[in-house]
């Protein structure tokens, strides 16, 4: 156990760290190198991680091929004029609009979609409304929370979704009617205390008429009106893949590169240009950090809290369920939610609770907001920030993490 926890630490360190421009991809890869040498986990164990996530890395692949493409043709920066022009100069509603406008890119484009292209755009325009810096952050840390508190309608939504889905073996639309509720409630609340937390910084107006036109970002109509098509299609597939058994990734994947297809024979796209910008080094981290933490689970950190998950289950259904997910956010945040999804998962095999296989999903995503490195979406968003010259401190971030998360994290938890 010394050993495995050792060599997590080390390397989850290396990957928040990033000395020297070591990227995610690269540490969590010499992380599991350095697991199968130790032989904290042997080449069988490599076989059984790859087959847990395989289908999560091909759709979030797809997924992201998808937002990129659509990115090119203006789809998402549309969607913020829109959003912005809509809101009439009301601040407030232009705070909310902007969550809501969140809401929906991380339901049908992932959270780490939303975190990588609707971040940077947001910026852009606030930049050019004028609006200072605490404002400016306010915007900011409502997309970035909602991007998470969000990633929950859909299988695709988040990786770690996609993950528990497969391990139980749960249905896309069984999936979905289960967490439709908990999604619409996580959204609502998370208007709520945003705007609760952060309405000293929200502007009673914005000169919205700084802005330009939202036609005018798009850059290929016939593809633009089109991909709201392909879009609705895509999402129908989904739903007959499922009645099929087919994985997510057939429909994720397949979507993305017919997608891409189609915008490259209208020379709106350029498709080498799109797989170079894809964010490669995510499957590298995904599948990497998932080795090093089968070590800890071979170490025996899945039996310790499948015996407290069992004590759970003793005291009823709703500590059963808030215990869950508190218990699966908490580990998100110090450990980060792409291995807590997994041992999670596996401490809760034999339990037998639905309930909270869908709790361990709610605080795997709403959890890991604790913390800066708590989530994989977090990372990606810290970082864009930091290139467009914005910089959030660690105390900064946590401070505004650990008073937002805990009661939304609530009130979805007794919404399941």
């Amino acid at each position: 156990m010394i050993i495995a926890s050792t060599l997590f630490l080390i390397t989850l360190l290396f990957v928040i760290w990033q000395p020297k421009g070591l990227e995610i991809g690269t540490t969590a890869v010499i992380g599991a190198i350095l697991a199968l040498l130790i032989g904290v986990v042997s080449l069988n164990d490599v076989l059984i991680v790859t087959n847990i996530v395989w289908d999560a890395t091909l759709a979030f692949i797809g997924i992201i091929i998808l937002s990129l493409v659509l990115d090119e043709i203006g789809f998402f920066e549309w969607c913020a004029l829109k959003m912005a022009k809509f809101s009439n100069g009301n601040g407030l509603k232009m705070f909310v609009y902007s969550i809501l406008l969140g809401a929906f890119v991380s339901a049908l484009f992932a959270n780490d979609g939303a975190a990588l292209i609707l971040t940077p755009i947001l910026l852009a325009k606030m930049r050019i409304l004028q609006l200072n810096l605490k404002t400016i952050i306010a915007f900011l840390l409502a997309g970035g929370f909602i991007s998470d508190s969000a990633s929950l309608p859909f299988v695709f939504s988040n990786l770690t979704n996609i993950v528990t889905a497969n391990y139980f073996d749960i249905g896309f639309g069984e999936y979905f009617i289960n967490m439709i509720i908990p999604y619409v409630i996580s959204v609502a609340a998370s208007i709520a205390f945003l705007w609760l937390i952060l309405r000293k910084d929200i502007p009673k107006t914005v000169d919205v008429s700084l802005l330009k036109e939202p036609k005018s970002a798009i850059k290929n109509s016939q593809l633009f009106y089109f991909s709201w098509l392909f879009l609705a299609i895509l999402l129908v597939g989904y739903f007959i893949g499922d009645i099929y058994g087919l994985p997510v990734s057939v429909f994720a994947l397949g979507g993305g590169l017919l997608f891409l297809l189609i915008a490259t024979a209208s020379k709106t796209v350029k498709p080498w240009h799109i797989i170079k910008e894809a964010p490669w080094q995510v499957v590298w981290f995904s599948i990497g950090l998932y080795i090093v933490v089968y070590g800890l689970k071979n170490a025996g950190l899945t039996d310790y809290l499948t015996l407290i998950l069992q004590e759970l289950v003793q005291r009823g259904d709703t500590i059963a369920v808030v215990g869950t997910g508190f218990l699966a956010a908490f580990l998100s945040a110090i450990m980060n939610n792409m291995p807590t999804i997994m041992i999670m998962d596996i401490a809760l095999h034999d339990i037998g609770s639905q309930a909270m296989i869908y709790a361990n999903i709610v605080g795997c995503n709403l959890g890991p907001k604790m913390t800066p490195f708590g989530s994989l979406a977090t990372l990606l968003w810290l970082h864009v920030l930091a290139k467009k010259g914005v910089k959030i401190s660690f105390a900064q971030y946590s401070k505004f993490g650990l008073i937002i998360t805990p009661p939304v994290l609530l009130i979805v938890l007794l919404a399941i």
